[in-house]
C-alpha cells in the first residue's frame, strides 16, 4: 500500500520493497536489481541497529545511498493526529506516543523528538512510551500520565503495521488507543523527502 502510495504521488521514481530479514525479496536481491543510482529508504520511525548497522553495510555493498529513517518528522504529526481524529480522541486528551522500543539510546530519542513535535500540534501533554526494550513502557506511560493529569488517555500508535506490539496496546489502559501509521497519504510524503534529500548525497562506498 504504501509503495503504491509513493508511486501515485512520484512516479518516475521505480519503487522496489525489499526486507531485511525474515522475508522475501531480500535486501541484497533488490539491491542487484536496481543497480546504479539506488537509495535504500529505510521504513523506520526512528534509528537504531537496523539503521546504523544492517542498512549501513548493505548500502555500502552496492554502492547505493542510505536515506534517514523516516521520524522524528513534522509530516508524521500531521498522520499521527489524523490517526487520533479517526479514533475519535477529544481535543486537549494527553497521549502517550507508543513505538516499538530500541535499546539504542538513538532511537530513544528519535521517539522523544516525535513526541514534542506531537505535542506542539496538539496543544497537550504527550509521552513517548515503548512496547519493549526501552522505557516507559506504555501501560507505565499511560497510568502516570492519567495519575498527573486526572483525565483519560489515548495511545497514538507509532508503528507503521499491526501485530505483535499494536496487540500489546491494546492492553495498556489507555481509553483509546489509534490504528498504526501504513497507508496514511503524509507517510507516502516522508518517503519522497527522504528519497530526494538522499540522492543530495554521495553513495556509500565500501
Amino acid at each position: 500500500m504504501l509503495a503504491g502510495q509513493v508511486r501515485r504521488l512520484a512516479p518516475v521514481l521505480r519503487v522496489r520493497v525489499a526486507f531485511v530479514q525474515h522475508a522475501e525479496p531480500s535486501l541484497a536481491s533488490e539491491l542487484r536489481a536496481a543497480g546504479a543510482h539506488t537509495v535504500i529508504v529505510p521504513l523506520l520511525l526512528s534509528g537504531g541497529y537496523h539503521q546504523s548497522t544492517d542498512l549501513a553495510s548493505a548500502a555500502t555493498a552496492a554502492g547505493a545511498r542510505l536515506a534517514d529513517p523516516l521520524g522524528p518528522d513534522p509530516l508524521l504529526v500531521t498522520a499521527l493526529a489524523g490517526r487520533l481524529d479517526e479514533a475519535g480522541v477529544p481535543a486537549g486528551t494527553p497521549v502517550v506516543l507508543a513505538a516499538a522500543g530500541s535499546s539504542d539510546p538513538a532511537a530513544a530519542a528519535d521517539a522523544g523528538r516525535q513526541a514534542e513535535l506531537l505535542a506542539e500540534r496538539l496543544d497537550a501533554p504527550v509521552t513517548a512510551a515503548f512496547a519493549t526494550a526501552a522505557r516507559p513502557r506504555v501501560g507505565e506511560a499511560v497510568a502516570r500520565l492519567r495519575a498527573e493529569t486526572g483525565r483519560p488517555v489515548a495511545v497514538a500508535t507509532y508503528l507503521l503495521a499491526p501485530g505483535t506490539f499494536h496487540d500489546q496496546l491494546r492492553q495498556a489502559g489507555a481509553e483509546w488507543v489509534t490504528a498504526p501509521l501504513g497507508g496514511h497519504p503524509a507517510l507516502a510524503g516522508v518517503v519522497i523527502d527522504r528519497y530526494r534529500a538522499a540522492t543530495r548525497r554521495p553513495a556509500l562506498a565500501a
